[in-house]
């Protein structure tokens, strides 16, 4: 599964309407308002690197009220749970 992370621009006036258009199109899997240089932060999940074109581009960027996209594309995921497997040794407490 590739992740990326899209930062989107929108007109004032239509964040909410964004929004939830943007997470609304199949591979969006979160759509966040947030504070910032930027209006809204997505998330866009896929199996391959050819189909973040097909949604980020096509869609997402497309979207009445968006005004510009920057797309950042993960190349690990980290999490609390992840780090406390890594780090455990299998011994009982």
């Amino acid at each position: 599964m590739i992740t990326a992370v899209v930062m989107i621009s929108t007109e004032a006036a239509q964040i909410p309407e964004a929004a939830q258009a943007i997470a609304n199109l199949p591979g969006v899997s979160e759509v966040y308002s947030v504070t910032g240089e930027v209006d809204l932060i997505a998330v866009v999940k896929v199996r391959q690197h050819e189909d973040l074109a097909g949604v980020i581009a096509d869609k997402v960027s497309k979207t009445p009220g968006v005004v510009s996209t920057q797309t950042f594309i993960a190349f690990q995921t980290y999490s609390a749970q992840d780090l406390d497997t890594a780090y455990s040794l299998g011994l009982d407490d």
